[in-house]
């Protein structure tokens, strides 16, 4: 208690208090007395505000009961929900002890599910917490064998056939059996390790969605009621038609027929604009009056149509509210889904391969061959920026996401490999040797700007056209895709 960096208030207002108006960035370890819900004593809870590296500001708060040994821990994130739901997708294989110290974090809004096994702990079940695989598990066992002897006294039926389920839950557990862990969560806040990171993991997939209403409105968001009866109406309708084949579509995510209509790319960056206009400056800007998609109030959106040389007509738009000061800028495509897939290659060789310009659709992936770095679509979104401005936010990216990269968890050869490939990254950006940069799209809307005039003069610029595989046209929601109507209706007022 002697440490000027423990402190011990009376109550958990005091600490929140503290907390909040702490800045010092040594991250105090607060305590608070409270009841311990065992023994009805009073046990000790320490609060310490801290960041995990490379990944984000939690709250974690431990509890301990002197009198019972009673003891608890809990994780709460202290900073804010991102803009984008996350779903990880992670296939476990038998006999493979690695996969289950793999760490996690799950919020306290996150579901968890073993499609296998029909299992599911929704998010109230098992509230914040650091953990691993096994952890989680082990966790959900312990959970349902509290009360089996309670259980089978009242229902003995009920308590037979959670015997059995434990029988397989456990064989997940102890890797006796092949599973699937999916972790969703609607803030984003959750996380499931990456042991291979920076390179890609065969066993894991990510995926970021846009939340709907009744998610908006389970987190705090303020929406509106039409917005969720036009929401459950789609739902309702979509039930209706799959009927038949008992076959639910989910709705595409952020790519996607729709999408390849609706976004070239989500982008928060201020100076996108700024990036376009050198370019050619709009003619005319349009305003419409739009609703803000973080507290809903009215706010003004401004859209202008620009064409950008070798490339192809965009328009561009960006909304500001007042009330909360949030701000959002977009880039969507002009025209129709191009035919082809796209990959441009650049080999940058002089400092001035820097500053090209980069439109980066959230369709696109990024390769650089000499790193073995591979980021899939989506990673990073949609941006407009430059070439060492995507290497930085690639960078920035990865210690954002991949949490635990510094901390005590890690082991020291893989910390020296994060080393290395940060240091190869500010290597590539110094200049000292030439490399390459790979973007490739599946629909066209991504490019780099030429250093000549001529396209065809740059000869470290590479454009290929490809013809998208039936799994891509799959994954953008193309292959569902019927425009017979519309083509005979166009055919008709062709002819007449």
């Amino acid at each position: 208690m002697a440490s000027n960096k423990e402190k011990i208030l009376d109550d958990v207002g005091s600490v929140v208090e503290a907390i909040s108006a702490d800045d010092d960035n040594a991250a105090p370890l607060y305590e608070v007395e409270s009841l311990c819900m065992r023994c009805s004593q009073n046990g000790t809870t320490r609060f310490l505000l801290t960041s995990i590296p490379h990944f984000r500001k939690v709250l974690l708060s431990a509890f301990e009961c002197p009198h019972c040994g009673e003891r608890n821990n809990e994780v709460q994130f202290a900073g804010e929900i991102q803009p984008k739901g996350c779903h990880y997708h992670l296939e476990v294989q038998s006999g493979d002890p690695k996969m289950f110290s793999r760490q996690v974090v799950k919020s306290e809004s996150a579901t968890i599910k073993i499609p296998e096994l029909d299992f599911e702990i929704p998010p109230e079940a098992q509230r914040g917490s650091l953990s691993t695989v096994e952890g989680i598990l082990v966790r959900a066992i312990d959970g349902l064998q509290a009360l089996q002897e309670e259980r089978k006294k009242a229902d003995p039926q009920t308590a037979e056939a959670i015997d059995q389920f434990l029988l397989k839950l456990k064989a997940c557990a102890t890797g006796e059996s092949a599973f699937t862990f999916i972790l969703d969560d609607p803030t984003g806040n959750s996380f499931i390790e990456n042991p291979f990171a920076p390179s890609p993991d065969p066993s894991l997939n990510i995926k970021f969605y846009d939340r709907t209403p009744e998610q908006q409105a389970s987190l705090g968001y303020l929406v509106e009621s039409s917005q969720l009866n036009e929401h459950a109406a789609e739902a309702s309708l979509g039930e209706t038609n799959n009927g038949s084949d008992q076959i639910r579509r989910q709705p595409h995510g952020s790519v996607g027929a729709a999408a390849g209509q609706k976004a070239i790319a989500q982008s928060n960056s201020a100076e996108f604009a700024e990036a376009l206009f050198r370019y050619s400056a709009p003619e005319e800007v349009m305003t419409f009056p739009s609703t803000c998609g973080v507290c809903a109030a009215r706010c003004e959106t401004r859209m202008f149509v620009t064409r950008i040389p070798y490339f192809q007509e965009v328009i561009v738009m960006a909304s500001t509210c007042d009330a909360c000061g949030y701000r959002n800028s977009e880039l969507k495509p002009g025209g129709p889904i191009p035919e082809k897939g796209k990959r441009i290659t650049l080999c940058v060789k002089n400092i001035n391969d820097l500053s090209r310009d980069v439109i980066k659709s959230d369709t696109a992936s990024v390769k650089v061959p000499e790193l073995e770095l591979e980021l899939a679509s989506g990673t990073l979104g949609g941006i407009v920026t430059t070439v060492e401005g995507l290497i930085t936010k690639i960078s920035e990216s990865l210690e954002r996401v991949h949490g635990f990269t510094f901390g005590d968890s890690l082991d020291e050869s893989k910390k020296n490999k994060w080393l290395d490939f940060k240091a190869s990254l500010n290597k590539i950006l110094s200049m000292s040797e030439p490399w390459t940069l790979i973007l490739d799209d599946a629909l066209a809307n991504s490019f780099i700007a030429p250093a000549t005039d001529d396209i065809k003069d740059d000869h470290q610029l590479i454009f290929e056209d490809y013809e998208r595989s039936w799994e891509q046209n799959e994954e953008l929601g193309l292959n569902d895709i019927d425009t017979s109507s519309a083509d005979a209706a166009y055919e008709e007022n062709t002819r007449g």
